[in-house]
């Protein structure tokens, strides 16, 4: 599929446009598109351990094949170019550099993100690397994982290792990606690799998470002063179901647990003390160590927000189930449906929920350039009898998600750029391949990707930097 890149001609309505500047990505992760789990070196994850687990994956799926990215990417990046996207965001799986997660780099693995950042840079797109997207080496799991503060350090040296290769090519790097879901859904609730069920555990992996991310800004930052660098939250806005006082206090538990966790050490250099106190009896944050928070804020040049849905939240109610071990301290609250219509994940769409989350950031916390480093839904994509893959919902969704981006930028929000998940359906973590965020469908037995319809919107949104008037 090839797009036109051609301008508009002159005096041609724009409807609403974006900033001149504005970034327009596509993003994916290395564990879920690039298959090849065994080639160059390539050592285990917890990701291929949990895999093993009896009913881990929705289907018994593996990532073995995935989107055989490793052998085909110089077609994904081409597919790129074409569609006009001028920034790719990808991940570096951790045991394809260091299969045990410490020692020197294994040569195979520099080699295949060397000539794929190549491959990025000749088509004239911008690559934004992603340092950690969940793939923790098994070996450094074994030893304690990201409850332990040393897979922190070691996390500083595989940056380290990745800054030394790639740097003179690589400008835009983030740390960690979603730390609330690799600690408190991998740690917490066990629903994704590794699987591990323990508040406590789950509380000091993200911390250890944190610190890694500060222990790479400032790895990355003394290599080369004029990187750019940050982290991306996946932030949920928080909305109570009645006006009770009851529901209030909910609200303000689940963000805690929920946002605030994460935003208030990297923004701010502190845990707030509510979201201390409601820990108390999970965790007494003794891992917390002199000189942990200075690092966490270590200043970075931008903050990467992902979003897919609003929660709405009630007070616990006697024999009724709550929200459980991904949210310790706020087990007992209940999440409650608004009502809205629904992607295939079953989450509740809702745009506003996106600019909210500008909105506050840019309101509550200090000044910083914000990018949209995921956003996108699944749904039940098929062929066409004609070969297409007509997604309208998804089009709907992504042009929904952007009216929102584009009135925070109207707003004063310092929003810089977009991207959208996922340039290809993939790996969906637990739920396999049974889910397709991709806005370029792939045919898993021949690995064919089809542009879908909102490829095609997309590339028009980026060639003309806006949207059609509503």
């Amino acid at each position: 599929m090839t797009v036109s890149t051609r301008q508009p001609a002159a005096g041609t309505d724009l409807g609403l446009s974006f900033p001149s500047g504005f970034r327009w990505g596509a993003s994916t992760s290395a564990y879920q598109i690039e298959g090849a789990l065994t080639a160059g070196g390539r050592g285990q994850s917890i990701w291929d351990t949990f895999a093993r687990v009896p009913d881990a994956i929705a289907g018994g799926d593996t990532a073995e094949t995935a989107c055989d990215h490793y052998h085909r990417f110089r077609d994904d990046v081409r597919l790129m170019a074409d569609l006009g996207i001028a920034a790719y965001r990808f991940s570096v799986s951790w045991p394809r550099i260091q299969p045990d997660g410490t020692g020197p780099a294994n040569p195979a693995g520099l080699d295949f993100y060397q000539r794929l950042v190549d491959e990025i840079l000749s088509h004239g797109i911008e690559p934004w690397l992603t340092l950690y997207h969940w793939e923790l080496p098994q070996a450094l799991e074994d030893a304690g994982g990201w409850p332990a503060r040393d897979t922190a350090a070691r996390f500083a040296e595989f940056t380290n290792l990745l800054h030394g290769a790639l740097g003179d090519r690589v400008n835009r790097w983030i740390t960690i990606n979603e730390p609330w879901c690799a600690s408190l859904l991998g740690y917490g609730s066990g629903v994704h690799a590794p699987g591990r069920r323990d508040g406590a555990s789950a509380v000091r992996a993200a911390h250890h998470l944190l610190l890694g991310h500060g222990l790479a800004v400032q790895a990355i930052r003394a290599a080369d002063p004029g990187a750019d660098v940050g982290i991306s939250l996946d932030l949920c806005p928080i909305s109570p179901a009645s006006d009770s006082d009851e529901d209030a206090e909910a609200v303000r538990r689940m963000d805690g647990v929920r946002n605030r966790l994460f935003l208030d050490p990297v923004l701010r250099g502190a845990y707030p003390a509510d979201v201390i106190a409601d820990l108390a009896g999970v965790c007494d944050f003794g891992h917390v160590r002199d000189g942990d928070l200075a690092t966490i804020s270590t200043p970075g040049t931008f903050l990467a927000i992902n979003y897919y849905q609003r929660n709405v939240v009630a007070a616990p109610q006697p024999d009724e189930g709550g929200a459980g071990p991904a949210y310790p301290g706020s087990e007992d609250i209940r999440f409650v449906k608004a009502g809205r219509p629904v992607t295939a994940m079953g989450w509740e769409i809702d745009a506003s929920g996106l600019s909210e989350i500008l909105l506050r950031l840019h309101r509550d916390y200090p000044a910083i350039p914000l990018y949209i480093s995921e956003n996108g839904a699944a749904f039940d994509d098929e062929v066409q009898a004609d070969g297409r893959v007509n997604d309208d919902d998804r089009v709907a969704y992504l042009d929904g998600h952007l009216r929102a981006c584009h009135q925070a930028i109207a707003d004063g929000v310092p929003l810089s750029g977009y991207f959208v998940w996922s340039l290809l359906d993939n790996f969906e973590w637990a739920e396999g391949f049974s889910k397709r965020f991709g806005i370029v469908y792939v045919d898993y037995a021949t690995q064919r990707r089809i542009p879908k319809a909102s490829a095609g919107w997309y590339a028009r949104v980026i060639q003309r930097n806006g949207l059609d008037p509503a």
